[in-house]
């Protein structure tokens, strides 16, 4: 996974694209450790034989891991302390094998009830078939 070279987001203008994220395919591997860190132990996760009874067919991603992913999307060039807000609207099941790809897009400029400018940015993130796996906003303080 390439790291884009540099981007300043403090000069992004409205309609800017924000430096993509993409990831490697999700394994059982990664749903184990991601368990393991978040705590959630959900059997849908990682128990091949519950999900299957569930009418999944396999496992699914934790929702929240592909949200982090998003959240890292931004945080590559954003402190998180500049991180004022962040939510998503899980849209889609994240299966072991899809590729995710984060986007986001610059969509305003703003100032916050502290009277700090900011940035809000319109995120996404897709599989290797263009699914939208979960979509939201960040909003991001600027320096100064």
């Amino acid at each position: 996974m390439a790291e884009p070279a540099a981007f300043d987001y403090t000069t992004a203008a409205v309609g800017s694209a924000w430096p993509a994220l993409s990831l490697p395919p999700v394994t059982r591997l990664t749903l184990a450790l991601y368990c393991g860190a978040s705590g959630d132990h959900n059997p849908l996760h990682v128990d091949q034989d519950f999900a299957r009874e569930a009418g999944l067919g396999d496992v699914i991603a934790h929702g929240m891991l592909v949200m982090g992913y998003m959240g890292r999307t931004v945080t590559r060039f954003v402190p998180q302390t500049a991180l004022l807000a962040f939510n998503t609207r899980f849209q889609a099941m994240t299966r072991v094998g899809d590729q995710i790809t984060c986007t986001g897009e610059v969509i305003a400029h703003e100032t916050d009830a502290n009277g700090r400018p900011c940035l809000r940015l319109a995120l996404r993130a897709t599989d290797q078939k263009g699914e939208v796996k979960t979509q939201g906003e960040a909003l991001i303080a600027l320096p100064g």
